[in-house]
């Protein structure tokens, strides 16, 4: 046993080889099983793919770094469910691609957000935060009242989500156009936030 410890610690490449073998059988074991269990691969009751807008919005989201500053994943501790709801499924996430969870938090997680302010409140909070919250120190994007949301790619972005096991109709794609267009960027993300958590928002 010493010899071949002392082989493997003198020999990179052995070190290197084991070290994968290792990390693939840990990876397997926890990772395979995932794939086979409900809970993680079906979405919860009342979890809905989003709409056109929201699709929208949540690619603003994203292209904004929002999701660098706010989580969208509630841990299992009183001190987050008591603030924010319900600890966060992977049920809740199916159709989320990437999904948005992280563990950074400059600002609240918004897991549970969706219809906890009013459209106005967000508004006003996107265009200038301190207007609602005075000691807040996250950006303001006031561009986003000004551009208009590109409704004419979502189609093809609902087609290929598709793909991937989103059940997007061909209902849903022909009429994606006409939902988004003349809307605002703001208006897309705040139909996104408006979104968010709804399914599980009100269990405890």
């Amino acid at each position: 046993m010493e010899k071949i410890q002392k082989l493997v610690e003198e020999h990179v490449g052995y070190l290197i080889v084991l070290t994968v073998l290792v990390i693939s059988v840990a990876g397997l074991v926890e990772i395979v099983p995932l794939m086979f269990q409900k809970s993680t691969t079906e979405p919860v009751a009342g979890v809905k793919p989003y709409n056109a807008l929201q699709l929208a919005g949540r690619d603003i989201y994203i292209r904004e770094g929002c999701h660098v500053c706010h989580s969208q994943m509630i841990r299992p501790f009183r001190a987050e469910t008591e603030r924010y709801g319900h600890y966060s499924v992977a049920g809740e996430s199916v159709y989320d691609h990437p999904f948005l969870w992280g563990s950074k938090r400059t600002g609240p997680d918004l897991a549970r957000v969706g219809g906890r302010y009013s459209d106005e409140w967000h508004r006003v909070h996107l265009t200038n935060p301190r207007d609602v919250v005075p000691e807040s120190n996250m950006p303001a994007f006031p561009w986003l009242a000004k551009n208009l949301v590109d409704a004419e790619v979502l189609p093809k972005k609902m087609a290929a989500l598709r793909k991937v096991g989103v059940p997007y109709t061909d209902k849903d794609i022909a009429e994606a156009t006409a939902q988004a267009q003349g809307k605002s960027e703001l208006d897309a993300v705040i139909a996104y936030l408006q979104g968010l958590g709804l399914a599980l928002k009100n269990v405890r």
